[in-house]
């Protein structure tokens, strides 16, 4: 799995997980962060992107500081529409991690808040997946990297790592001492073995074998 991916498995394999005792805001997630008993909904979020190995570049409890981090710090993570795998800020002081969206309402698993519309929404008791009004959301954050083009290898650089590799390699047993013939008769320099070759040095080294043996 991708980071995306191993944030929302976290997620999701906390659905159903409630307060201990019930209404204590007493959770596995709290007694991580250190701050058991306190509304844990922002300390769900961290917990799950900690166990994904991509732990928040600012760690804090609270869904204001977060974003207000995010906004001067790293703006350019701050997005208008939601992906899978991003943070949702609720304006109503509460937060949960994407897990799906449309063009009005956005589904997140949420910790700290209610299964459904009766009960406290920002401070409930348990973690559940919640589909919402896309206008309840005042921002999505997206702390992981997007994949993009210009990160994927150029050829350049495809070929600068597998002649870096075969630099490594030793010559094959079988094959040294018609190497060490061909630079007798002036094929090869013999140097650099183990080299990649374009077409046009192949060629140039074919040429010099079929020439010598005409001489």
């Amino acid at each position: 799995m991708g980071r995306v991916e191993d944030v929302l498995a976290a997620a999701r394999g906390q659905l159903g997980v409630t307060e201990s005792p019930k209404g204590s805001n007493r959770t596995p997630f709290g007694a991580w962060y250190g701050l058991d008993g306190y509304p844990w909904c922002m300390m769900f979020v961290q917990w799950c992107f900690d166990q994904a190995g991509l732990p928040l570049p600012c760690r804090t409890a609270s869904c204001s500081e977060l974003l207000g981090w995010y906004r001067k710090q790293r703006k350019e993570q701050v997005a208008a529409s939601p992906l899978p795998g991003d943070i949702v800020i609720y304006t109503f002081g509460h937060t949960g991690i994407v897990e799906s969206a449309d063009a009005g309402t956005v589904t997140a698993i949420e910790g700290n808040t209610s299964p459904g519309s009766k009960g406290s929404q920002s401070n409930g008791g348990g973690v559940y997946r919640r589909t919402r009004d896309r206008k309840l959301a005042s921002a999505f954050l997206r702390p992981y990297e997007e994949k993009k083009e210009e990160d994927e290898m150029t050829g350049k650089e495809i070929y600068d790592a597998l002649q870096a590799y075969l630099a490594q390699e030793a010559v094959p047993a079988w094959a040294k001492e018609e190497l060490e013939e061909a630079a007798r008769l002036g094929v090869t320099d013999g140097k650099n073995p183990m080299e990649l070759i374009p077409r046009y040095q192949a060629a140039i080294m074919a040429l010099r074998a079929v020439r010598g043996k005409e001489d």
